[in-house]
């Protein structure tokens, strides 16, 4: 089945990922390559886990757990040739950024080949800033004859940069494990120069089209050599491309151009829709960047853009190979391979982006079969991970209510930990707040929720708590009230409180359906018999 991994990618990798099981692995680590490069060199030390980088913060720092990484791969079984590369590296970037980051991709690197299959590829995104690094490290890992490509994506048009030219392309470090490894060739379309110079013919109807040589070097002894409307084409060396029946069928249907000059050879009439475009090149210009605008857009600020990871996916897997994305990050890798029917498995180390990609799933592919390892299973295991990380817990807990998590971050309390959107029966958009305790709280957090409703013009929200509530705090959310959905008979508590106990014993707040398959022409037809439904009993 399908999987997301909540945890740390390299001890998932360890105790998950058999040897030698996964066909094509793409992965984009955290990296913020809008940072002055000095910065990168910088000497930084610290006792935070590097474990606890929540999403969106693209950064690594030399900590406990980077030394002990650096440690492993020096005191491990490793290749001799990657200690003394590390041990070089060290020595000449001291314990920096960008030296933490290596040392963190290198170990993860190793268990990458390690579950790669022989007949697979891996492709690493980065930036320049660090590519040329990380592609020393692959090619000492994966070896430099097993390397591809280096890809440039041009991610964007233009990009103002004071004292030096726009940095607008990202890197695609494409390496296979063996020589023998799964390609499908893929094509980007013509430009517009490259038609308007070579399509330069027009036919009755006005289409453009270009004359291309019916002949190939070389002679045959077959079909492809015989004379045809009068023309030894073995005489001049050379052969046919298409035996003379084919040639026949092409010229009755007016794709044959016969020259107005005596003894000029015929040529094949091609219009751009014939040809399936250029061969993939190493620099893809093609595919956009994701628009402010775009539906796809989910506000991950890395997120890449679905047709980008299509098209590695299409080049370099078959239906039914598994691919790993083991920085998942908003899941465009996953959601990519369920598009086109290929098994998958996502890990990340935020359960914010375990929350998105299990969203994500579930609104755009609702047949998709999947299981979440990692996740809490029981209160105890939801303690668990409120004592680890409170940021993590509140990630958590708005996914158990299919919700949006509103913070990136532990910054500032708005009051709000994640939203649910729906409509009511006359197709006006409504949100749900939702705020979660893991902690002590007391009737004020519960006025506190009211207030919050109130000035984001909410009609309802719900406090997912770990403890259960006082009868004070019941009390203050019974006296917010009931709300009656517009269009219906239908109402619903301003306010409930539910514990993680009770929702994972199966209990779940009432509330509007907040599924987002409204359009669907089967939700409409029951909503409208359910409304319907309800007037006649009134």
């Amino acid at each position: 089945m399908n999987k997301l991994y909540y945890g740390d990618n390299l001890e998932i990798l360890k105790k998950y990922i058999p040897d030698e099981s996964v066909d094509l692995i793409y992965l984009d680590p955290p990296f913020n390559s809008q940072r002055a490069y000095n910065v990168i060199f910088h000497d930084q030390t610290g006792k935070e886990p590097a474990s606890q980088i929540q999403a969106f913060e693209d950064t690594w720092t030399w900590t406990g757990d980077t030394q002990d990484a650096f440690d492993a791969i020096m005191e491990g079984k490793y290749p001799l040739e990657l200690k003394d590369m590390m041990k070089a590296f060290k020595e000449f970037m001291g314990t920096t950024n960008l030296m933490a980051y290596l040392t963190m991709m290198a170990i993860r690197l190793v268990e990458l080949w390690r579950v790669l299959k022989k007949t697979g590829s891996i492709y690493l995104h980065c930036d320049p800033a660090a590519s040329h690094y990380l592609k020393i490290l692959m090619d000492q890992i994966f070896g430099i004859s097993n390397f591809r490509n280096e890809i440039i994506w041009k991610r964007t048009s233009a990009h103002s940069s004071a004292k030096r030219c726009g940095s607008v392309h990202d890197v695609l470090l494409f390496y296979s494990k063996t020589d023998k490894f799964s390609w499908t060739p893929s094509y980007q379309p013509y430009d517009q120069d490259y038609l308007e110079t070579f399509f330069d013919q027009a036919d009755s109807n006005g289409k453009l089209y270009k004359r291309t040589d019916l002949t190939g070097a070389g002679v045959s002894r077959g079909d492809s050599g015989n004379i045809w409307r009068g023309i030894n084409i073995t005489a001049k060396g050379r052969h046919w491309i298409h035996p003379p029946h084919v040639l026949d069928k092409l010229d009755s249907k007016g794709r044959i151009h016969w020259p107005k000059k005596k003894g000029g050879m015929p040529r094949l009439i091609q219009y751009p829709e014939d040809l399936p475009g250029n061969p993939l090149q190493d620099i893809w210009s093609d595919i956009k960047p994701i628009h402010n605008l775009a539906t796809e857009r989910l506000g991950f600020q890395t997120q890449k853009p679905l047709v980008l990871l299509e098209r590695i996916i299409q080049s370099s897997s078959k239906e039914g190979d598994i691919i790993l994305d083991p920085f998942c990050g908003c899941g465009t890798a996953v959601a990519a391979a369920e598009k086109l029917g290929r098994k998958w498995m996502g890990i990340d180390i935020t359960y914010l982006a375990i929350a998105l990609i299990k969203k994500r799933i579930i609104d755009h592919f609702p047949d998709a079969k999947f299981e979440i390892v990692g996740e809490p299973k029981s209160a105890d295991d939801a303690k668990q991970l409120f004592l680890q990380s409170p940021f993590q817990f509140e990630s958590w807990a708005v996914s158990l209510l299919d919700g949006q998590p509103y913070k990136s971050a532990g910054g500032g309390d708005t009051g709000i930990d994640g939203l649910l959107y729906f409509k009511d029966y006359e197709q006006k958009h409504h949100k749900i707040i939702i705020e979660v305790k893991g902690g002590g709280y007391n009737p004020k957090d519960v006025r506190a929720l009211k207030a919050v409703i109130k000035r984001e013009g909410a009609p309802l929200g719900v406090l997912l708590a770990m403890n259960k509530p006082t009868k004070g705090m019941l009390t203050e959310a019974a006296e917010a009230g009931k709300w009656s959905m517009p269009g219906s008979k239908r109402s619903f508590p301003v306010i409930q409180i539910v514990t993680i106990d009770d929702f994972l014993a199966g209990k779940r707040p009432e509330l509007p359906d907040t599924s987002g398959t409204l359009k669907k022409a089967k939700r409409q037809k029951r909503d409208t018999e359910e409304n319907r439904s309800l007037f006649e009993k009134e």
